[in-house]
């Protein structure tokens, strides 16, 4: 099968496509085609190996998982003796974190992760991004802040992949939204729900005189400082970027004042605990209060270029990479706000 190999750490020219021999499931596993699979900020960060701390988990030297990639989405090609809660045909997505391997043809999973049926109103291209951010946006929002209906949430980097999802579930949740992005972003947000827009090349937020109970920082560009003026008497910070600021008034707030600074690792939370947010949000696309939003594809081939796309910082929603099996045409059709990218 073909798939992209992390030759090391680097620019984008590190990825290759190679063929590789295709898995095979063990008795608890699925084999799932895949037709989607994402492409992320976080797995340009992987990529690059930088912060070099994070080399500890990833692989000194090189990937210790050469093909990366986390989200997905396809069809069950096979199906192990032992597996009972899937079939060949279903439609699946979900997420592969502890092994990655999602840009490739085929993917081995065991049926018991993160992985369940399509959603009927959704695309592969549209569901392969799903963990990667409705997945870790419901985990902040409502696991870390606990977010309650008429709360005021205010969400930086709103019309990004995190930032999408969240402005959804916040109005899903009841909360009065704002959002922040950029003035060519401004209609995107506000066709997700937003209660306000804030275009930030044009005013601070930190300046209108409003107070929020939630500051989620999807892009982790601002600091529990900047917002601490911003909270209400109890509000809470929160932003899955971590850096030594982030980490130093996790722990001074967690002593000191009624203010919190929180961030979580959600890629860390035991699976059975991933599998019922995963439900949830599931659920949620289901009564079409959540959307993905994509903003290009690439032939898997074209890994690279999407790499570079995503580095640029300006990417609206969700990047995905496609695949054209020979065996027999994609089955999806185009979702909205695509923006395909061809050789």
């Amino acid at each position: 099968m073909k798939a992209i190999i992390s030759t090391g750490y680097g620019s984008a020219e590190v990825l290759q496509v190679q063929e590789v021999r295709m898995p095979l499931p063990k008795e608890n596993e699925v084999l799932i085609k895949i037709y989607a699979a994402s492409v992320t900020r976080a797995g340009s960060m992987m990529r690059t190996g930088k912060p070099y701390i994070g080399r500890l988990f990833l692989g000194l030297l090189k990937p210790k998982n050469p093909i990366p990639g986390t989200g997905f989405a396809g069809v069950v090609e096979s199906v192990g003796n032992g597996v009972r809660s899937f079939k060949v045909g279903d439609r699946v997505f979900g997420e592969s974190l502890e092994n990655y391997g999602t840009q490739a043809e085929y993917l081995c999973l065991p049926e018991d992760g993160i992985i369940t049926t399509l959603p009927n109103n959704m695309t592969f291209e549209e569901a392969a991004p799903v963990c990667d951010g409705a997945l870790t946006s419901i985990n902040f929002l409502k696991e870390l802040a606990e977010i309650k209906p008429g709360q005021k949430v205010l969400i930086n980097g709103a019309s990004g992949s995190l930032g999408t999802s969240a402005v959804q579930l916040a109005k899903y949740y009841g909360a009065e939204v704002t959002g922040i992005c950029s003035t060519q972003n401004m209609e995107l947000v506000k066709s997700l729900g937003v209660d306000h827009v804030i275009d930030y090349t044009k005013q601070n937020f930190s300046k209108n005189d409003q107070t929020y109970d939630i500051i989620y920082d999807t892009i982790g560009k601002l600091s529990f400082s900047a917002c601490k003026s911003s909270l209400t008497e109890k509000g809470m910070y929160i932003s899955p970027v971590l850096g030594m600021p982030l980490l130093f008034q996790m722990l001074w707030t967690s002593i000191f004042g009624s203010k919190k600074a929180k961030f979580a690792a959600t890629g860390l939370k035991p699976v059975a605990e991933l599998k019922s947010l995963f439900k949830e949000v599931k659920e949620i696309i289901e009564t079409g209060k959540l959307k993905s939003i994509i903003d290009k594809s690439y032939p898997l081939e074209q890994v690279g270029n999407a790499h570079r796309y995503i580095d640029k910082g300006h990417k609206r929603g969700n990047v995905v990479l496609v695949m054209e099996h020979k065996s027999h045409k994609r089955p999806i059709a185009k979702p909205q706000l695509n923006n395909s990218e061809s050789a």
